[in-house]
């Protein structure tokens, strides 16, 4: 049997047991963020490699939006796209890491119950952001290949702003409801959230009334974005690929190939990891929590932590202003 503070099981708590020290958690305004249930004992060691991933994830983020603003040759439609991606990746990632670091190595388990939803709808909201700028992305490497000639006047900065707008609204409309209703639910049942972070259905599951209804919205939600989105990014490498292979230059197609591959690659971890906590939450009753919980985390890590590797570092043109910048500093 594992514990938490003060050796009580968490299933065993209530307001009748719970010391003065505890009483917080148990607050109509405060919850309580378990971790990773089972594997407390190795929280400080768990939180070392995500701190690491995050300091990476910032860093690289940062430095592509430094490098895109300052150089004029890269503001094309892919870097500003990369951009938004970029900035959804900071706040992706500083939403979730930060007070999980604080679960991890300092014991902090309470949360205010506004701090939690606004975490949710971060973590919700910008994930689908992330996704649809994924999307734009593709679109982008689609025109850039399959019709180079009319590029610049079909992705004019008009257009890159109206689809970075569309999909900021997307995410926001959709996921804006979750904390409001989630906010109007009456929770009288334990507080205990057995997760790392504010996850939708971890907290909903707390509540003392028929949840269904809620239930079903954010997943069907979730299904249709990630879905759409997925199947049009597919097309878009299906198309791209085809027209790679008529390419007459074998050196121009396994350029067009690594290009295209690394980024199939990151879509790949992002799409995968999502649906695995989307089936998992669906028709995933005996997956061991543990599990379910590392693949949660991972799904909100790795993609903010590899996106500037990836688009970074595998960037010609970035890469080059960069060792140039390093170069001069070091001279």
């Amino acid at each position: 049997m594992h514990t938490v503070r003060g050796g009580l099981h968490p299933q065993t708590m209530d307001s009748d047991t719970v010391g003065p020290a505890n009483k917080s958690q148990f607050s109509p305004s405060t919850f309580w963020l378990m971790g990773i249930p089972g594997l407390e004992h190795l929280h400080v060691w768990i939180g070392i490699p995500f701190c690491s991933m995050y300091i990476v994830a910032v860093m690289g983020n940062v430095t592509i939006l430094a490098v895109v603003r300052a150089e004029r040759s890269l503001h094309e439609p892919m870097f500003f796209f990369l951009c938004m991606l970029s900035v959804t990746d900071l706040v992706l990632s500083t939403s979730t890491l930060p007070r999980m670091l604080c679960l991890f190595w300092m014991g902090t388990h309470d949360i205010a119950l506004d701090a939690c939803l606004a975490q949710m709808f971060f973590i919700h909201s910008f994930t689908a952001m992330e996704s649809g700028f994924f999307l734009a992305m593709a679109v982008d490497r689609y025109v850039a290949i399959c019709d180079p000639l009319r590029h610049a006047t079909i992705l004019t900065h008009s257009c890159i702003a109206k689809m970075g707008v569309a999909v900021v609204l997307r995410g926001v409309g959709f996921f804006s409801p979750h904390p409001i209703l989630l906010k109007q639910l009456p929770y009288c049942r334990t507080r205990i959230i057995a997760h790392t972070y504010c996850e939708f259905m971890a907290v909903v599951k707390l509540a003392c009334v028929d949840t269904g209804a809620t239930k079903r919205y954010s997943l069907s939600v979730a299904s249709v974005i990630g879905s759409c989105d997925g199947f049009f990014i597919a097309l878009s490498y299906v198309l791209i690929l085809r027209a790679v292979f008529r390419l007459p230059s074998r050196e121009a197609s396994l350029k067009a190939l690594g290009t295209c591959g690394s980024h199939v690659c990151v879509i790949l971890v992002f799409y995968s990891t999502a649906v695995f906590t989307f089936l998992t939450h669906r028709f995933g009753h005996n997956v061991a929590p543990q599990v379910h919980i590392f693949i949660a985390n991972m799904y909100l890590l790795v993609p903010p932590f590899l996106n500037p590797i990836v688009y970074g570092i595998r960037t010609k043109k970035i890469r080059e202003y960069v060792l140039s910048f390093l170069a001069i500093k070091v001279s």
